[in-house]
């Protein structure tokens, strides 16, 4: 979701995807860090038979930077037209 609290990306989950991954860069960076400190992503979709279109999305933001990754097909999120959830772990060295 957005800063407004609106669905980004409706029954696209490329575009959810990007948008999220975008958000977690932010975040990266408010913290001092970036994507290529990111060592795992975790990625929960509502259907999994659509998990080429996440991979995609997923593998154009890390190219060369390949975190270990998980997709997981769960039953639903907090709201029904959010299809993927990701978690992101990052390792910052002082």
């Amino acid at each position: 979701m957005d800063e407004n609290g609106q669905v980004v990306g409706t029954n696209d989950p490329y575009k959810q995807t990007r948008f999220i991954l975008a958000k977690i860069e932010k975040a990266l960076a408010s913290a001092g860090a970036s994507m290529i400190d990111v060592v795992r992503t975790r990625m929960f979709v509502t259907d999994i038979s659509r998990w080429e279109e996440i991979a995609r999305a997923h593998g154009e933001v890390f190219r060369e930077i390949k975190p270990a990754s998980t997709m997981v097909e769960v039953k639903r999120l907090i709201s029904p037209e959010l299809l993927v959830e990701i978690e992101a772990t990052a390792i910052i060295n002082d």
